[in-house]
């Protein structure tokens, strides 16, 4: 009888212990690359197979030695019982490493092995911008008079799994990458460029990762155009839909007075008034600030631009625009900027 017991004891346990094993999540590596290029951003994927998705593993690499990655938390994704946890780690000029992972759950703690990932050499090409991502696009571009001798392109892009920050080009006076952002995979920035005013085309190739090609871009460089489309808004000359407006409320105006001296109907002659004053508005000129000496004039409104160069002597302009902290200004012919609230002339 006592052994009858003991048997069943044991395997109460064993049906326990399996079942508590059974409920246990499994991690592993779901995906590792083989091969990746120089600067190149890559994902590097966990999957936790089984258990509950509203379990939150921590991951702690050991950084000894080996790469480490761009943020402490992983990028979660669930699918059914599994869930993928994601992260993302730049190559270097080395083949890389990636160190053990130690993953502590609630019940257990599991180590994943280091990782090795050989460096593959691109191919050069003059006009290779430095930059390999999944994707990339050019969202707006902006063209400005940044001296008598040069314009300046801010273009905003966008791109996934991106090396943006090491973007760059050659045979130009100047570049910079400014407002970067990351977000997982995606990423956007403010990439300027100084060029010579006859440059007439700005060209360049970035290296497609899924693709495993190059692939070529272009933009126009003409200032007239600037204003048309763009979010840095440097540009304060009048674009073709600011004249388009103007000549609209001119002939609206003369029709609506018009047909009130041929009708003597007072609609029109309201219309009329208020196409009139709504014109008015359009010539209002712009209010005058004053810049003090040696103020740095920005490329962009944000706190890591560049400066482009100083106001020389104390300088009264008209404000072309505001931003958070920022105004926009026209320092010489052509040559736009912004300035800091702090750099106003005090009274």
């Amino acid at each position: 009888m006592k052994m009858l017991r003991a048997v069943y004891f044991f395997l109460g346990l064993l049906l326990s212990f399996t079942t508590l094993l059974s409920a246990a999540t499994h991690y592993k590596y779901s995906y590792v690359p083989k091969k990746v290029y120089e600067n190149q951003l890559f994902p590097v994927t966990i999957i936790g197979i089984g258990g509950s998705s509203e379990e939150t593993p921590s991951f702690t690499f050991e950084s000894n030695n080996g790469a480490k990655a761009l943020f402490y938390t992983p990028l979660v994704i669930h699918n059914g019982n599994d869930s993928f946890y994601t992260f993302y780690f730049q190559a270097q000029k080395d083949d890389v490493r990636i160190p053990p992972v130690i993953i502590n759950t609630s019940t257990n703690q599991i180590e994943l092995p280091s990782q090795h990932i050989s460096i593959k050499q691109l191919k050069k090409r003059e006009d290779f911008c430095q930059v390999l991502a999944a994707d990339l696009k050019i969202k707006n571009s902006q063209v400005s008079n940044y001296d008598e001798k040069n314009h300046i392109v801010t273009l905003s892009i966008e791109a996934y799994e991106a090396n943006l920050e090491n973007m760059t080009l050659k045979n130009v006076v100047e570049s910079g990458v400014e407002s970067l952002k990351r977000d997982f995979a995606k990423v956007s920035a403010e990439f300027y460029v100084v060029v010579p005013v006859e440059t007439k085309l700005l060209k360049f190739t970035y290296f497609n990762t899924i693709k495993k090609q190059y692939v070529f871009k272009e933009v126009p460089v003409f200032v007239e155009d600037a204003s048309v489309t763009t979010q840095s808004d440097l540009n304060p000359k009048e674009d073709s839909f600011e004249k388009l407006k103007k000549y609209s409320l001119m002939t609206l105006s003369g029709f609506f007075i018009l047909m009130f001296l041929f009708k003597r109907d007072f609609f029109y002659l309201v219309f009329g008034v208020i196409s009139i004053i709504t014109l008015l508005t359009l010539y209002i000129p712009h209010k005058k600030i004053c810049v003090s000496q040696g103020a740095p004039l920005y490329i962009l409104p944000t706190a890591t631009s560049t400066i482009s160069t100083k106001i020389d002597a104390k300088l009264d302009t008209m404000l072309l625009g505001e931003r958070e902290g920022y105004k926009k200004v026209e320092y010489k012919e052509g040559i736009i900027g912004w300035i800091k609230n702090e750099d106003l002339c005090q009274n």
